[in-house]
């Protein structure tokens, strides 16, 4: 595979999940080159039927996009950048370019009536089983915060869901009371603010069980964007660009970004988990909302985070 140009820059975790598809990437640089020079760099690294991914800002110079059609004859075939996350890393190509095509979000709609009814009948049989599970963890967590952290067993906190409106999202309690006493914070891998059993369960998401209550009401899904408290979505809104986006569905307890992304904790976590819910949004399916939850499942289960992005 050759990559042309550097309008997205793939990370080193992106790059080993494409390495599952291409055994050899080429990065050719088209910026402030020749455009004889470009195409010498990518006839010495052709190879039988090679991928070219356009990865560029600027506009194609006439002589190239001649060559690069000629090779389709010899089944060279070339894809842009915005398709090819889509479809090899399951994320919506974001950017903050003025000129950037937004057609996109045409394909960004609220589910129709009948994956609403499908998202909602998978929401209410979680909801039955995840009931005796959730019971069991509110028995031992009241027994474990008594010795670690006395005070309340449950943490209420408003977050944003769909259309914007907030809610009261409930969880277990997993950090020591007055967490935000000096403000509002992200939480972090090893955050000093949980006691013991807190860590715990926030790392294999057992706090969240409680959130089945938000799923039987109608605030969340079992799977969608996780939702955001309104300090952090200002923020975010007025930063990256089609955040509120996230937002015509429902939010989830767990999500196409918690699975691919995991943690996040800025502006630039956020960017990059929304790439994912809005890719989720475009291209819901049953088969991908069973396959987000078997992963969460797994996880929970086996603690393979690692192992989760792979799919």
């Amino acid at each position: 595979m050759i990559i042309l140009g550097d309008k997205y820059n793939f990370s080193s975790i992106e790059c080993s999940r494409i390495k599952k598809n291409f055994k050899k990437i080429k990065h050719i640089s088209y910026k402030e080159k020749n455009v004889s020079d470009s195409i010498s760099e990518i006839m010495t690294d052709l190879e039988e039927n090679e991928l070219i991914v356009l990865n560029t800002q600027a506009l194609l110079d006439p002589k190239l996009i001649t060559y690069l059609t000629s090779l389709e004859i010899q089944g060279i075939n070339y894809i842009t950048v915005e398709h090819f996350l889509e479809t090899y890393l399951q994320k919506c190509f974001i950017s903050e370019e003025l000129s950037f095509n937004t057609s996109f979000l045409e394909e960004i709609e609220r589910y129709s009536p009948f994956q609403y009814l499908q998202k909602r009948i998978i929401d209410y049989v979680g909801v039955l089983l995840l009931l005796i599970p959730t019971l069991i963890a509110m028995i031992y967590s009241k027994y474990r915060i008594n010795r670690e952290s006395p005070g309340k067993l449950f943490f209420r906190q408003m977050r944003v869901g769909k259309k914007e409106k907030e809610f009261s999202c409930i969880k277990l309690r997993s950090m020591h009371k007055n967490a935000e006493k000096y403000g509002a914070k992200f939480a972090i891998d090893d955050d000093p603010r949980t006691y013991p059993w807190g860590k715990i369960i926030r790392y294999r998401k057992i706090d969240e069980l409680l959130q089945i209550w938000n799923v039987f009401k109608g605030d969340m899904h079992l799977v969608g964007p996780r939702p955001e408290r309104k300090i952090w979505t200002n923020e975010f809104q007025k930063v990256i660009p089609y955040y509120s986006q996230r937002h015509l569905v429902a939010p989830g307890i767990t999500g196409l970004a918690q699975i691919k992304y995991q943690y996040g904790s800025g502006q630039l976590d956020a960017k990059e988990k929304l790439m994912y819910d809005l890719y989720y949004i475009k291209k819901w399916s049953l088969k991908l909302e069973l396959e987000i939850i078997w992963k969460t499942l797994l996880f929970v289960l086996t603690k393979r985070r690692k192992d989760l992005s792979n799919f």
